[in-house]
């Protein structure tokens, strides 16, 4: 047997291994949270650290089952090279590491095994001689070095290990937005520095090349390409700037809301109008005080003739002033509590300009100033007496407006992670950058282990996070409930864009705090994954209550 296929059978073996200590953790969270033959909302509450560090456990575990599938997908292939298998024996050892030891749930918030009701003797039973060869061979000096020395041309080469992703189309794709987001990613800095909108013309471009339409079905304009397709695109982008990126994700929820919850006449009316970019969405979902919970929204909605008053108010709304249409949700029956009584609207509005931020009748907002992701700018709206024409209650039915808004939180949820990955990739670029050019003691920056091995890392768990927002996009390419994938796929992404771009900065030491370098912008970015589409809070509940009611 290989070398090769020996690292292969001791990661299956792992995997199992690792599962096996996930189901006693869930057993132990059964215990406490069970009422009667339900799961008590209240006692997962009551156990809210122990089931959101099951969700990362959890996390964990599929990502390193999804790292084997990338390796045996490429060894298939013929493309398994020795900086694949060794960013694989380090994400194993490192993991595996971890979930015996410790999962670092935020940074102040250690996940251990009795936490999750795991005694020493289920650790011992999980150290397996497969597990133990692998932690042994791991995360070691040694394969950190050696990955440092395959990585030493890999800004001119763009190769930080094969991607997987067993598709010419994509790769094409990749290609060609990649080199979209490098052509900005100075200009990107100054957009930011300035706290400018992206410029018009760029968004023109970036229509032109399709990313608007680019999952919307041929027969409504648009390209009619997967989800995977949209990682891709949504990656490169992000490498170049997060707002870059972006820009797609208001097309997005706004295409998928109308695709799976519009009338026949709306999907034939708008979809083809956010395909082209002739139009651009935005989102308006959150209020004041109400965060992610949407069931405790107010703003109402009155039908009156033939249109619905709106009046309320909204925050954190991105985009707000350029967008000409709002994907919006307003409450139509007061009488109905919690999800029941929300509607979701097309609420059409004039485009701001350079006098007036919102010149619509009854509508009025302000931005909101923010450290970083500036590109598009955020604001908070009033709503009084706002009209919203009654065709454009999506579905033509009030009362189905959260059920519409959540059978999108996957696609958006996965989007973010794509995100977070091209994040994650632009620190790691930036801080290997300044590791090759900063001189210190006679030698780079580069030379120094505590250097090359923050770098090593940050390739490893970039990579980790880039299989499991792929697996997750295959999953709804495949047209599979995926909620459970997708929170995980943003949980882990969010949570190493924010350490590759703190450790990136550190390795710029305090040029890296200077506003001139781009890794102070990418800080400020990096730091808002971890809150919006579902802060990681909420990530981890709903990853626990899927896991815990069986889904998998």
């Amino acid at each position: 047997m290989s070398e090769t296929h020996v690292l292969f059978l001791r990661c299956e073996n792992a995997v199992i291994s690792a599962k096996s200590l996930q189901d006693k953790a869930r057993d132990y969270l059964l215990e406490q949270t069970m009422d009667g033959d339900r799961i008590s909302a209240r006692l997962v509450e009551e156990n809210q650290f122990a089931a959101h560090g099951y969700a990362w456990m959890a996390t964990y575990v599929s990502a390193l089952e999804h790292m084997l599938h990338w390796a045996q997908r490429l060894d298939n292939e013929n493309k398994l090279r020795d900086i694949e298998q060794l960013i694989l024996k380090i994400a194993f050892g490192e993991y595996l590491s971890q979930l015996s030891g410790g999962i670092a749930i935020s940074q102040v918030e250690t996940l251990r095994p009795r936490d999750l009701g795991i005694e020493e003797t289920d650790v011992s039973d999980f150290h397996t001689d497969d597990v133990r060869a692998l932690i042994v061979d791991g995360n070691t000096k040694e394969n950190r070095k050696a990955l440092a020395d395959l990585l030493v041309n890999s800004l001119e080469s763009k190769d930080f290990g094969a991607l997987g992703l067993g598709d010419e189309t994509l790769e094409m794709v990749r290609d060609q937005f990649g080199k979209v987001a490098d052509d900005y990613s100075d200009a990107a800095h100054e957009w930011h520095l300035k706290d400018e909108l992206i410029p018009i013309e760029v968004i023109e471009q970036l229509a032109e090349l399709g990313i608007f339409g680019l999952t919307v079905p041929e027969e409504y304009g648009g390209l009619g390409m997967g989800k995977t397709a949209m990682c891709v695109v949504t990656e490169e982008l992000s490498r170049g700037y997060i707002g870059l990126g972006s820009l797609g994700t208001r097309s997005e929820i706004a295409a998928e809301l109308i695709r799976l919850g519009g009338t026949e006449e709306q999907k034939q009316k708008w979809l083809p109008l956010i395909s082209s970019g002739e139009i651009l969405p935005t989102a308006v979902f959150t209020e004041p005080n109400t965060g992610s919970d949407l069931g405790a929204l107010k703003t109402r909605a009155v039908l009156s003739g033939d249109c619905y008053k709106i009046t309320g108010n909204k925050t954190w709304i991105t985009h707000a002033s350029r967008s000409d249409v709002m994907t919006l949700l307003a409450r139509t029956n007061p009488d109905e509590p919690g999800y029941k009584g929300l509607s979701m609207f097309i609420a059409e509005k004039p485009r701001g300009n350079e006098i007036d931020d919102f010149p619509a009748e009854g509508m009025t907002g302000g931005e909101i100033k923010v450290l970083g992701y500036r590109g598009m700018k955020e604001y908070e709206l009033g709503f009084d007496g706002f009209e919203v024409k009654k065709e454009n209650l999506l579905g033509a039915e009030e009362g189905q407006g959260f059920k519409q808004l959540m059978a999108t939180f996957e696609s958006a949820r996965i989007q973010t992670a794509a995100r977070a990955v091209g994040v994650a990739q632009c620190a790691l670029e930036l801080g290997m950058q300044y590791a090759h050019d900063r001189i210190q003691f006679g030698k780079s920056l580069y030379n120094f282990p505590r250097v090359y091995g923050k770098l090593v890392w940050m390739v490893v768990e970039t990579m980790i996070a880039r299989q499991l927002t792929y697996a997750s996009a295959r999953e709804k390419d495949s047209d599979r409930r995926c909620d459970i994938e997708a929170g995980m796929a943003k949980l882990l992404g969010a949570r190493v864009a924010w350490s590759n771009a703190d450790n990136a900065l550190q390795i710029h030491g305090g040029n890296g705090y200077a506003e001139e370098y781009k890794i102070s912008r990418v800080l400020c970015d990096a730091r808002i994954l971890n809150i919006f589409e579902g802060a990681a809070e909420i990530q981890a509940q709903v990853i626990a209550r899927g896991l815990l009611s069986g889904r998998n």
